[in-house]
């Protein structure tokens, strides 16, 4: 926030940014927006970004440029919102691929007649034979474009393990010289919990998860309550400040640390083959990490986690530097993957497309559940404001405050939520059924404290369902008063 400041105090008349979601939470990124929309006077005259934050993009531009070697002039421009670009995309390749298809059919008709041998290759068909050579280096050159546009293949391993409760917390908290973290927070997670951790930079996020990392060896405990795991559960963290890699080392290295091949899936994958899964090439392998972006090392760290089965990932900013191609296959395979998932990001794509719900941080000490970073960000903001009513006298005669009606518009992005959430909303009905068929056990009422944890998972449930059911009502009556 300082470094964008310090940018904006000159007042550019172009402003050129790489990645500046990049470390901001976010509140953070949610005031950059307000700012690139003109809502400050420092906001600049016009400017230009990296990014891979899809949400950020869909609100702050105006105009999208993708370069690949998809296309043939390396670069794919669409005038509009990040949205809008998406489609343009999709209808420029299909439109490749249908391209494709024709030139295939055509060369092959051609191919064809050139077999048919020398009585057909007269001096009037040499144009044909000419055109025949041309037409197969246009189709080679388009399936060249079409295949050029390489995707990370990122597959998580699960252990398959049946225990239906793989970690729980209860009751812990932390503090430190400024005060608590987070106090007499619960946590269980099962095969298949998807939990979300938002809040400030500072707030607790990591110290938590370094909580729920130690919860085996107990090298790094909660100052209260206590965290307990399944007989021999497998957890891996994924840090996000990649203190684990030798930057001296090579890649070939960093890939393979005990030979030229690995195991992955009870099979040995030579390290070259391994490599070209993360979209690295074979004459990379003996560079040092030090040299390489801060994606490779990021392609380098989940390359590690893929070959380590694992009960419970444990994700501190996974996307950091991932571009958006490696981000959605990134999504695809937490999605399918079979244990339990804790994910610390600023990706609000990433949060929605992911999590059942969201563990916010509010200050103080305190946390909770939520449905989506929304209703984290509404709580929060209301928070203040109360604090703000609380904090200055009331101002005699002054006019309420007139919201502005929103755009009945629904984005591209608010659309994929509204079409997920029907079946969000019913992951989180069979989570609190089954929690309600739970707490009428007869067999329950005699272990007093059980039967109060059931309690209140089951309202943490309920409050899960409902606040998905607002959100969704939300979205009907924007997608409603757009009609």
């Amino acid at each position: 926030r300082v470094s964008i400041c310090r940018s904006l105090v000159i007042q550019p008349d172009l402003l050129v940014m790489d990645e500046p979601t990049n470390h901001l939470d976010i509140e953070g990124i949610v005031w950059l927006e307000k700012l690139l929309a003109g809502s400050f006077a420092s906001s600049p005259a016009a400017f230009i970004m990296v990014s891979h934050d899809r949400r950020f993009l869909e609100s702050s531009v105006n105009r999208v440029v993708e370069l690949s070697a998809t296309y043939p002039c390396g670069t794919f421009q669409v005038a509009g919102t990040y949205s809008e670009f998406l489609e343009k995309r999709q209808e420029y390749l299909a439109q490749q691929n249908m391209l494709e298809e024709r030139l295939a059919n055509k060369a092959r008709r051609e191919t064809e007649w050139l077999r048919r041998g020398p009585k057909a290759r007269t001096t009037k068909a040499r144009y044909r034979i000419d055109e025949a050579y041309r037409l197969q280096d246009e189709l080679d050159r388009v399936r060249m474009h079409n295949r050029a546009e390489g995707r990370v293949s990122i597959d998580f391993a699960a252990t398959g393990r049946k225990t239906k409760k793989l970690l729980e917390a209860s009751k812990i908290g932390k503090s430190y010289d400024k005060g608590p973290l987070f106090s007499g927070l619960d946590m269980i997670l099962s095969p298949g919990s998807r939990i979300g951790l938002v809040g400030r930079n500072g707030c607790g996020k990591s110290t938590l998860m370094n909580i729920l990392a130690s919860a085996v060896s107990k090298t790094f405990l909660p100052d209260s309550g206590s965290v307990s795991a399944a007989d021999g559960v497998l957890i891996i963290d994924f840090k996000q400040d990649r203190s684990s890699l030798d930057q001296k080392s090579t890649l070939r290295r960093a890939l393979a640390p005990e030979g030229d091949a690995i195991a992955f899936r009870d099979r040995s994958v030579h390290v070259v083959t391994w490599a070209k899964r993360f979209l690295f090439r074979p004459d990379q392998l003996e560079t040092p990490v030090e040299q390489l972006s801060g994606g490779e090392q990021a392609r380098i760290l989940i390359a590690e986690l893929m070959r380590q089965p694992a009960d419970i990932l444990l994700l501190d900013e996974p996307t950091n530097d991932l571009d958006i191609a490696s981000r959605d296959v990134l999504e695809e395979s937490l999605h399918e993957f079979g244990g339990a998932v804790v994910l610390v990001s600023h990706d609000r794509y990433l949060l929605d497309r992911v999590c059942d719900c969201v563990l916010g941080f509010i200050g103080d000490g305190e946390v909770f559940y939520y449905g989506d970073y929304r209703q984290w960000l509404s709580d929060l903001e209301k928070r203040v404001d109360d604090r703000s009513e609380n904090d200055l006298p009331a101002l005699k005669g002054q006019a309420p405050a007139v919201k502005q009606k929103k755009s009945g518009r629904l984005s591209y992005l608010d659309q994929r939520e509204y079409d997920l959430m029907e079946e969000k909303i019913l992951a989180a009905e069979e989570i609190r059924d089954r929690l309600e068929g739970r707490i009428i056990d007869p067999t329950l009422a005699t272990d007093p404290e059980m039967l109060q944890k059931t309690w209140d998972e089951l309202e943490q449930a309920r409050s899960v369902v409902d606040r998905l059911y607002e959100r969704w009502n939300e979205l009907e009556e924007k997608k409603q008063e757009g009609v």
